[in-house]
């Protein structure tokens, strides 16, 4: 059934003119590093068999990881009607496959509807924090009997004690990050064998690792510095910018993974304390920014605006940003974004810019015969209908994966910068969808849509 709800009328004549001109004269401030995160509802676990039973302890335990990725926080799973929202998390999902391993270690992969899955934790009267989350650029250290090591992003796969130490965090923090949908970058490894640089680390001298950080995109520093008490590891670390300076902070835990996992936890707990949105806040009419690049006149403007208020899922349109030729609308919809983006899809003037996280959120097939079951989530708005439509066969879809959690779950990840200035930084932390980014064509390009 097609659902849609009132439309705003587009605005022409003086008043409309004023709006737009004041977004031209807008001031232009320094860049930020805000990163949104595709990939935040979409979700890999193990199961035991594809038997109905058996596929909804998977649903359950894929939407209660979602639910700690989404929330912000592991508390969410304490909360009062949490386990009759995870018994119904069928009814949430967008997309699902199931994976036979060669051993018998089968999994699911999901996609769930992030509309359905915010309104799901606002039921529960939990946070709901955002897809565009604050990057953190994490300098490590680790001393390990007697010799100390800078964790770095891609370290030398070599044989020496330094380079397994740093392949083993390296690991740990990439997979931990993963967990909790949070963006952490690690150092180049250009800088492995600067001795200098790891002793000032080690002492968390603040401005000198900041004096070599400005060419290295993050909107907050951690100075961690890592090292063995007893017989556990201890991590303890100081943030710098975005106001989250403060005394070191410090946990323990028996394994480099469980470290970094207990680590990164209290990263994102904290951002998401300040910028997750409470439950009240949430809304039935979910909103979304859509940037287009390349709007050139206030004709544009005009078609642009007719273009989204003709969309079924679309319930409202408004310009808040006008900066050079990009326009930025925020949209009013209803039912799932997945939709919203396949109807914008379908007029070749709107080109998805490639790189930037505007095509529709799912599990990625790692076999070119894996096919993905729709789920009940996708039927809130009726899809537009396209030429090339291909029949989706009922019951479960299987694929025969190499590495299914390894590969399977990289590739339901990506974190794009997203372009604001300082002005726009905590509006951005603050928005509960991905910005969706779009060159506007005039005049339609035939047979291109890879975006270029």
């Amino acid at each position: 059934m097609s659902v849609s709800g009132p439309k705003s009328a587009y605005q022409s004549g003086p008043a409309a003119w004023v709006v737009i001109l004041g977004l031209v004269l807008a001031a232009f401030c320094a860049p930020v590093s805000a990163v949104t995160v595709s990939g935040l509802y979409s979700v890999e676990v193990p199961v035991t068999g594809s038997s109905p039973n058996e596929l909804a302890v998977g649903y359950a335990d894929g939407l209660a990881r979602v639910f700690v990725r989404v929330s912000g926080t592991r508390d969410v799973l304490d909360k009062e009607g949490v386990e009759a929202v995870l018994a119904d998390a069928e009814s949430l999902l967008l997309s699902y496959q199931y994976l036979r391993g060669e051993n018998g270690d089968n999994r699911l992969r999901m996609a769930f509807g992030a509309v359905g899955v915010n309104r799901a934790l606002a039921s529960i009267n939990a946070p709901v924090w955002g897809a565009n989350r604050p990057l953190t650029l994490a300098w490590v250290a680790v001393e390990d009997r007697g010799s100390r090591s800078l964790i770095t992003e891609s370290p030398d796969s070599g044989g020496s004690d330094s380079q397994q130490t740093s392949s083993t965090w390296q690991r740990a923090f990439d997979q931990a990050a993963l967990d909790r949908g949070l963006p952490v970058a690690l150092p180049p490894a250009t800088f492995s064998g600067d001795r200098e640089l790891l002793s000032d680390l080690w002492g968390q001298f603040v401005n000198r690792i900041r004096g070599v950080s400005g060419d290295i995109e993050h909107d907050v520093m951690a100075l961690v510095r890592v090292n063995r008490s007893g017989g556990q590891w201890r991590a303890g670390w100081v943030f710098d910018g975005m106001s989250m300076d403060g005394g070191e902070e410090s946990v323990t835990a028996p394994t480099p993974e469980a470290l970094a996992q207990t680590v990164v936890n209290r990263w994102a707990e904290r951002y998401a304390n300040r910028y997750a949105v409470a439950a009240g806040e949430v809304g039935e009419s979910p909103q979304v920014d859509i940037v287009l690049r390349g709007v050139s006149a206030l004709e544009d403007y005009g078609k642009i605006n007719d273009v989204l208020e003709g969309l079924t899922p679309v319930v409202s349109v408004g310009a808040t940003r006008v900066k050079g030729d990009q326009l930025t609308l925020r949209v009013a919809f209803s039912g799932e974004l997945d939709q919203l983006k396949e109807y914008i899809a379908l007029d070749p003037r709107f080109v998805a810019i490639e790189g930037e996280p505007s095509g529709p959120e799912v599990a990625s097939p790692e076999s070119a015969e894996a096919e993905m079951v729709l789920g009940p989530a996708a039927t809130e708005v009726e899809p537009p209908v396209r030429p090339e439509t291909e029949n989706v066969p009922e019951g479960s879809a299987e694929a025969e994966p190499g590495d299914a959690e390894a590969e399977g779950n990289q590739s339901m990840f990506s974190y794009q910068p997203v372009p604001v200035d300082e002005k726009e930084a905590e509006q951005a932390f603050e928005s509960l969808y991905q910005v969706l980014y779009y060159r506007w064509e005039t005049t339609p390009v035939i047979g291109k849509g890879d975006g270029q």
